[in-house]
């Protein structure tokens, strides 16, 4: 980086001030942006997934548990991969733990992935996680919500984050399920790519630092992340 700027305590505080004041606009923005989503039409849920769960074969809806809400994190972790995805890996560090202050707002969030369940269970307890993970066992779910491109191709004709453009054979994303009372299941949203950066803490915080995420010059934004047990072994 380049050498800091230093004034005085007073300067620093008029620059501060009015910083603050965008940062207020934009948090407005946010808010009105969070309400415009709500009010997003959902489409109907009409094929009956079934996944491996450690619990036995589970639907979709049985998935929602006891709440209306469903937070579903599509994790890549290909079918006959022996590891999960570095980066979705990092994300995962990020929303670790969160189900129970989801579950106090009617909401479940899990992990879909389409290696075999042991395996993902596996991987689970290698690092520690705790949150439910399930296999799509081959039921289409990932592919479906935009996330699974067999051989790079694309079933859908929408690519990855609705760009007509298809980059991998896996690729991660959020999407969001509401489950009405009659039982029937709406599919409200999904976000991909940079949609994702608001869930992961370290780089919100790496954000508020003098040298942000420093991903310059980098063969790739991401290639110095690595598996929370890789750092100084995989260099």
């Amino acid at each position: 980086m380049s050498s800091p700027k230093f004034v005085s305590h007073e300067e620093w505080l008029d620059a501060r001030k009015a910083l603050l004041a965008r940062e207020k606009a934009f948090t407005k923005e946010r808010d009105e942006l969070s309400a415009a989503r709500r009010e997003l039409p959902m489409v109907l849920v009409e094929k009956d997934y079934v996944f491996d769960t450690e619990n036995g074969r589970k639907s979709l809806s049985e998935l929602f548990g006891p709440h209306p809400q469903l937070v579903v994190y599509h994790f890549m972790f290909g079918e006959t991969w022996e590891e999960g995805c570095p980066s979705c890996s990092f994300w995962a560090d990020n929303y670790e733990r969160l189900d129970a202050h989801l579950a106090a707002r009617d909401t479940a969030l899990l992990a879909i992935s389409n290696a075999p369940l042991e395996k993902l269970l596996a991987y689970r307890k290698r690092l520690g996680w705790t949150f439910n993970w399930v296999s799509t066992n081959g039921n289409g779910f990932n592919v479906d919500y935009g996330v699974t491109f067999p051989g790079k191709e694309d079933p859908t004709g929408q690519g990855y984050n609705y760009s007509g453009k298809v980059f991998s054979e896996e690729l991660p994303g959020v999407s969001t399920f509401l489950k009405l009372d009659d039982g029937r299941i709406g599919h409200s949203y999904s976000t991909y790519g940079r949609g994702l950066d608001i869930l992961n803490m370290a780089y919100n915080l790496l954000d508020l630092t003098p040298m942000g995420r420093h991903e310059e010059g980098l063969s790739y934004p991401m290639a110095w992340v690595r598996r929370r047990d890789m750092y100084g072994v995989e260099e």
